[in-house]
């Protein structure tokens, strides 16, 4: 059997699975709808959760963004996983004992406002379309590699299938899905890093490998991988960074933009207990463990394996000939993700840092005139079994994850999207005297509008998967989490204050974002190169959701303090959220 029909295979029984659970548990109600009638167990909502946060960026990204940048780019790491500890810690029971089917209902109620509410919904637009954008553009390249069809059509048909299962299923549906694209997610990803660790080191469990013994040479294997890269021109693999300061505020971005990402909390309103959101985030949570344990071993021996590609003989042989290359990299050509350009006209593949200019007498002296080969970062974890030529099947099985893990997250944050407009924007300010059955319509209508949206945007992405979602995870620090941190812990803040500090956290970060990226992410209206030179204090534009939500914090409580404090009834709802036993209106649910 070919390996696109092994492909179509283990693709196939997974979009049959996903089409059956969500007929099964399609949404009847409006409560089904937002948050799966509220019964969810504990490990099955963990394991939802997982799938839903693991998106593409995690899947397909995160560890092409390590195999390129080593130790530097273990913010991702740190701050996603960081941010999960906050959420579960910090604002999941309290937001489900407060019993709402929203963000924007928590802030709305919270801050006795349709302003708050609706500032809320904006900012969760905000945050929900970046974020859509990287698992489009995610299912693209997999379905472009995979299924042997072009990067638009694969965007197309991932647009395809989470119709099927999310305007129909809701929340109920789309998290019985979401359990059983976790598993197909954390098999893919598994099951061939402990190929490629056995292969490498012996040890087949990938976390050990990557501190252990590189088997053909004899040394440490994060030693070979930094003499490789530096012989090549690159700084080492484990390399510290001068910038410690954008490098905190970066990770810092990450976690508490993971604690307000709006698609991950709405999860916890599906349990039945405050005691079960606790349960649900700690099964979450080993549940992401798996996959985050494992991505720094397939980043580094990825990058390793690639560089032993190109140069078979070692970084000081010559690199292969063009026309010797891995059928591997003829195939990912023809996506576009790949890409060679013989600069010396020797026929050769060099890959070399040539932006390094301490290297450049070396790269003149062996003839090179600029590195020839690019390599996409989102192709590395799609393409590791390849390079690391592990059997048909392994290849088919991350086909199937790689999908899985962007399908699972844009369903979410569809879903996310939809709620806000329905529910909050439609139900509680446009239209309060909507029926049910008008409700449910008008959910579904707004999924599907969403969908449309998230795959124009997935087809013009202003950069690749988890570069596009640290964004989302910079408006959600500066937005949506002080005003949830505020609405929980701060019987002070008031509705001028929440409203006043949304708006300027959420401006001033986007302001920031837009100077160096380009306004509304348009190329060429940058006002400033995207380089430490340019950048503010050296804080990079990825990194400014830490600074907003600083700022975001300070205009609220200078904002509350100048103003009056609000209504004792409100402060009484804090109080009842806050505190495990006594009386209060959240106390019941």
């Amino acid at each position: 059997m070919s390996q696109f029909w092994i492909n179509m295979l283990f693709v196939g029984a997974s979009f049959a699975l996903y089409f059956g659970i969500a007929y099964w548990a399609r949404a009847g109600s409006t409560k089904e709808f937002y948050v799966a009638g509220g019964g969810v167990h504990p490990v099955t909502n963990g394991m939802a959760t997982a799938a839903d946060w693991m998106s593409a960026a995690s899947f397909i990204s995160m560890a092409g963004i390590i195999a390129s940048g080593g130790y530097a780019t273990s913010t991702y790491l740190m701050g996603w996983t960081g941010g999960y500890v906050l959420l579960a810690m910090l604002l999941a029971p309290y937001l489900r004992k407060f019993g709402k089917f929203t963000v924007p209902d928590f802030i709305g109620d919270r801050f006795y406002s349709r302003g708050a509410r609706l500032v809320a919904v904006v900012c969760l637009i905000l945050i929900c379309v970046p974020y859509v954008i990287g698992q489009m553009s995610g299912a693209g390249v997999a379905f472009s590699r995979f299924l042997e069809v072009s990067n638009s059509a694969g965007i197309w048909i991932a647009a395809g299938v989470v119709f099927c299962y999310a305007v129909f299923g809701g929340m109920k549906g789309i998290t019985y899905t979401q359990v059983a694209q976790y598993v197909v997610l954390i098999i893919a990803y598994t099951i061939p890093a402990v190929f490629i660790a056995m292969q490498l080191t012996g040890n087949p469990i990938p976390a050990f490998g990557l501190f252990g013994t590189h088997v053909e040479s004899g040394m440490p294997l994060l030693e070979k991988l930094d003499a490789v890269v530096n012989d090549l021109g690159f700084q080492d693999y484990t390399a510290d960074v001068d910038n410690k300061l954008n490098m905190v505020l970066f990770t810092l971005s990450l976690m508490i933009g993971t604690a307000g990402l709006p698609h991950v909390i709405i999860r916890f309103f599906t349990v039945p207990k405050v005691a079960d959101a606790r349960w649900s985030a700690g099964w979450t949570l080993v549940f992401i463990a798996l996959l985050y344990l494992t991505a720094p071993a397939v980043g580094a021996m990825a990058r390793l394996n690639l560089l032993d590609t190109i140069y078979p003989e070692g970084p000081q042989a010559e690199a292969i000939r063009f026309e010797e290359r891995p059928e591997w990299m003829k195939t990912w050509e023809e996506t576009g993700l790949i890409s060679w350009a013989d600069k010396n006209s020797d026929g050769r593949i060099q890959l070399y840092n040539d932006a390094n200019a301490d290297f450049a007498p070396t790269a003149a002296e062996r003839g090179w005139n600029g590195s020839e080969l690019t390599v996409n970062n989102d192709i590395i974890v799609l393409a590791n079994p390849e390079i690391a030529n592990l059997p048909a099947w392994v290849i088919g099985l991350i086909a199937a994850g790689g999908i899985a893990a962007a399908l699972s997250t844009a369903a979410g944050l569809l879903l996310a999207i939809s709620s806000a407009i329905s529910h909050d924007l439609i139900k509680n300010i446009i239209n309060p005297k909507i029926s049910e059955k008008g409700e449910m319509m008008a959910a579904r209508i707004s999924m599907a509008c969403a969908i449309v949206l998230a795959t124009w945007l997935g087809l013009n992405p202003p950069g690749f998967a988890a570069q596009v979602v640290a964004l989302a995870f910079g408006i959600a620090a500066a937005s949506l989490f002080p005003a949830l941190m505020m609405g929980i812990f701060s019987k002070r803040v008031n509705s001028k204050g929440a409203v006043a500090g949304m708006v300027v956290g959420l401006c001033s970060t986007l302001v920031y974002i837009f100077l160096y990226l380009g306004w509304f992410f348009i190329p060429g209206t940058a006002s400033f190169a995207n380089t430490p030179d340019n950048w503010m204090l050296g804080i990079s534009p990825l990194s400014f959701g830490a600074v907003g939500a600083i700022i975001n914090f300070a205009v609220a409580y200078a904002v509350s303090m100048a103003t009056e404090a609000p209504p004792q009834a409100i402060q009484d709802l804090v109080e009842s959220v806050r505190t495990p036993k006594g009386a209060g209106v959240a106390l019941d649910h």
